[in-house]
């Protein structure tokens, strides 16, 4: 059976997950205007195949992790999502099956997040799959988060819980088979299906004073946060809020430990906090349910961050993030 052209397949799977000022997709360009008093904030991140995710998982799973960890960065800035553009770059053996997948859950992912689709380019990888999202979100204006604002003294936080993700991949590469089922699918789930922090977005405009999303692995990202500021930081292991699943796995294998501080796709918000902010900052965060955890402090230094275990002590972690080279 012949494989419909470029046109067909923007206007079957594409053309219905399109917002206002996309034209129904059927010009080169899309118009977006900020709200008044916003500015507009702007992020871009691509995943590929055999790299960010694995070429058999389920297509639409592979739709939200491509749109979820875009909107993580909005959220890190304290944005409101907008749209989006897609460059979809397929290989030679795709099939409308997979395409008809990847589409629905983009449009599933795209709804839940008042995200709408304004454009993009379809064309052949001649090489594994890439997906690139370039996404818009708006902030009142002068109030976007950055990622190297903090201070002396400031508090760090996280959302959620962290690990769970980089766990989820381990045992995708080399499956545990005395963990409990349910436990398994929590962490392998984690990975698969990113979790974009939006509702935190008022909650980091309001409190923190430097924010970014957790994506190649907490203490590797603490330390592009601090990185050039002449500071650094003091993380207690033991405050790092862990999901029952990854405690359990820490528990039985003491070595997850580093692999949970230090391994990526977790997209949680890593912040910082004034200190006088603190309180606000959780109670916020807790009725926004998107419960955050004190998990250390800034300090002044040039070190790379550390992290001490329960008797104080530092630990060693190895590589402190993923690294693409």
């Amino acid at each position: 059976m012949a494989r419909a052209g470029e046109e067909a397949l923007i206007a079957r799977y594409f053309a219905p997950l399109s917002g206002p000022g996309a034209d129904g997709l059927r010009d080169d360009a899309a118009s977006l205007t900020p709200s008044p008093g916003h500015d507009l904030v702007v992020t871009a991140d691509a995943v590929v195949a055999g790299v960010h995710y694995f070429p058999d998982d389920p297509p639409g799973s592979i739709a939200v992790k491509a749109l979820g960890v875009n909107l993580s960065d909005l959220a890190a800035k304290g944005a409101t999502p907008r749209g989006f553009l897609l460059t979809l770059a397929l290989p030679d053996d795709w099939t409308e099956d997979w395409l008809a997948a990847f589409a629905g859950g983009l449009g599933a992912m795209s709804r839940t997040h008042g995200c709408p689709l304004l454009g993009g380019d379809t064309v052949r990888s001649g090489g594994p799959a890439l997906i690139g999202v370039t996404a818009f979100g708006e902030v009142p204006t002068g109030t976007m988060v950055r990622r190297q604002a903090a201070r002396a003294g400031d508090r760090l936080c996280v959302s959620g819980t962290i690990g769970d993700a980089a766990l989820g991949l381990a045992l995708r590469l080399a499956p545990d088979a005395g963990l409990d089922i349910a436990h398994r699918d929590v962490l392998q789930d984690r990975y698969l299906h990113p979790r974009p922090r939006l509702a935190l977005a008022p909650v980091l405009r309001g409190h923190a004073r430097a924010a970014m999303d957790v994506s190649d692995g907490l203490v590797g990202d603490l330390t592009k946060m601090l990185a050039g500021t002449g500071l650094t930081a003091r993380i207690e292991a033991a405050r790092v809020p862990f999901s029952a699943a990854t405690r359990v796995l820490i528990a039985k294998n003491p070595s997850r430990l580093a692999t949970a501080l230090t391994g990526g796709d977790d997209y949680e918000i890593l912040c910082a906090v004034p200190p006088d902010s603190l309180p606000a900052f959780l109670a916020e965060a807790e009725r926004a349910g998107v419960p955050a955890a004190e998990i250390g402090v800034v300090e002044p230094g040039e070190a790379p961050p550390l992290v001490v275990d329960d008797a104080g002590e530092a630990m060693t972690l190895g590589a402190g993030s993923f690294s693409h080279f």
